[in-house]
């Protein structure tokens, strides 16, 4: 039995092609890897009550990315957070507001920064530095219209949520699944990939709760 999870986020074209660029040897060793994932508004205080927090229903995701391009399991995590958008969150026994490290084998070190509230769209960035220089994947925007006036510059917004963000993830991420079915090719995200996300999701909790860097073992 075949088991694919489906981290949408794997397939991105713009985050793929750093990966690939970054695997070729383009900035040379990894040394410092930062994501930032801001949501456009915050979720209902009913929704979060039942989403299993933040960081399991949010970061997971930036967890898995970071695993993914760093090619590598972090050996800790040390996360920080409060409630900073919305009263309600925090008085559902969540945060809105969070910043987690990793540390890996490697030496190399991920920051990952996430919030319910951007107020200017879906904010998706990511910065691989290296010995060798840096790679960037910046944000997918409504339009690549920009207007330079006497008075000032103006570009569109980052587009609005992840439906129209992670539109093409989502039709790769679908193909990749007819593929497996069909035999044609493996599992790209496995049961495994899934497990250690999650791994680090709780370790980032117990960070939380007990204000130290968790160790994390396979």
């Amino acid at each position: 039995m075949k088991m694919l999870v489906g981290f949408n986020r794997r397939y991105d074209p713009q985050f793929r092609t750093l990966k690939e660029l970054f695997e070729s040897g383009a900035i040379g060793k990894a040394e410092t890897l930062v994501i930032t994932s801001r949501d456009p508004s915050p979720p209902p205080a009913d929704y979060v009550k039942v989403s299993g927090g933040i960081f399991r229903d949010m970061s997971i995701h930036d967890l898995d990315m970071a695993r993914y391009i760093m090619g590598e399991d972090p050996v800790s995590v040390s996360a920080h957070g409060a409630c900073l958008v919305d009263p309600a969150i925090g008085e559902a026994g969540d945060i809105d507001s969070a910043v987690i490290v990793l540390n890996f084998p490697s030496g190399a070190m991920a920051t990952i920064i996430n919030s319910r509230r951007s107020g200017y769209g879906y904010d998706q960035r990511i910065e691989l530095h290296g010995s060798k220089g840096m790679l960037k994947a910046g944000n997918v925007r409504e339009h690549l219209v920009e207007h330079w006036g006497e008075e000032n510059c103006a570009a569109a917004k980052p587009q609005h949520f992840f439906l129209e963000r992670y539109k093409e993830a989502y039709i790769s991420e679908w193909q990749h699944f007819v593929d497996v079915l069909e035999g044609k090719a493996e599992p790209m995200c496995s049961g495994i990939d899934g497990e250690m996300a999650l791994v680090l999701a709780e370790a980032a909790l117990d960070s939380l709760n007990s204000h130290k860097a968790v160790g994390v073992s396979e």
